[in-house]
């Protein structure tokens, strides 16, 4: 098996990851983990996985300047984004998680133009457009009575702050990734991240009744912690030394599908009118947000 075949298999996999942590979270949220206790694993887990890994990786030391720009990206990327989309599952449904949680090229675009001064071509004002009118549509119309989704439109609106911060720290992190080694970077982001969200997380992960919880849900933590959140780094690293960033971001548009049929055939989730046309409208607006303009000849 060819390297490049091994990379596609890599970015599907984490792409089927992050689908299917929808339905695999939101099973365990409240009744066996709150949503900020499962940040605290997720976070804490993550933080000793990246540190141990850190010692196969170059010994770095961060400069001087860059540690106010790492203390806000674990702010934004390791602490705020987290806390948003767990509460906003908690609070809402695995298929509106699975679509809200792919319009973060749509905030790239939008945050870029304020803070970088990038041009907005019409292709990426209509995607802006698209995918603000179906997450608008989830949050206004697509409230339903579930007692698993105590208050969906609250919940769909942390999705797209989860969206917003994660654009943000994309847009910042740039430049970090770019000079120091991914495991060096990891493993101080999910550090500090672990500090900042230590006082808001602490309370439910200490609530946890670990003797009366049942195998399984031993189980979906173990994947939240390592499964989504460590695997899927790894995985997307090596699937980034053979294949374009480009065609990675192309795995973003299967995530949504494969987390609606996992939902739907585990019986987590249905669908409605307003769902399958807010996915439709967010999708084609990711597609053109995320479009780059064919050069001028």
């Amino acid at each position: 098996m060819s390297k490049r075949t091994l990379a596609i298999l890599a970015a599907l996999g984490a792409t089927t990851i992050y689908a299917i942590n929808h339905t695999i979270a939101k099973g365990i949220m409240p009744h066996y983990v709150g949503a900020f206790g499962v940040i605290m694993l997720r976070l804490g887990g993550a933080t000793l996985l990246f540190w141990v890994i850190s010692i196969f990786g170059p010994k770095e030391k961060i400069e001087k300047k860059d540690w106010g720009r790492i203390f806000l990206c674990s702010l934004l990327g390791m602490a705020i984004n987290m806390l948003a989309f767990f509460k906003g599952l908690e609070l809402s449904t695995p298929i509106n998680s699975a679509v809200l949680v792919t319009i973060t090229p749509i905030i790239v675009v939008v945050l870029s133009a304020f803070f970088i001064k990038e041009r907005i071509t019409w292709n990426k004002g209509l995607g802006v457009f698209m995918g603000f009118v179906g997450v608008l549509g989830l949050i206004l119309f697509g409230a339903e009575i579930r007692q698993d989704a105590p208050n969906i439109p609250l919940g769909n609106m942390l999705f797209v702050l989860n969206a917003t911060v994660y654009g943000s720290y994309l847009i910042l992190v740039k430049k970090l990734v770019e000079k120091y080694h991914p495991f060096t970077l990891m493993k101080w982001l999910f550090t500090i991240g672990l500090v900042i969200a230590f006082p808001v997380t602490y309370p439910e992960f200490s609530e946890i009744d670990w003797y009366n919880m049942p195998l399984w849900a031993y189980g979906a933590i173990a994947f939240v912690v390592i499964g989504t959140t460590f695997f899927t780094y790894l995985f997307n690293v090596f699937a980034l030394t053979q294949l374009k960033a480009s065609t990675l971001g192309v795995f973003m548009y299967l995530q949504p599908l494969i987390g609606i049929l996992f939902a739907l055939s585990s019986g987590k989730d249905h669908l409605t009118l307003v769902k399958v046309l807010a996915t439709t409208l967010v999708l084609l607006g990711v597609y053109l947000a995320s479009k780059k303009p064919k050069p001028v000849s």
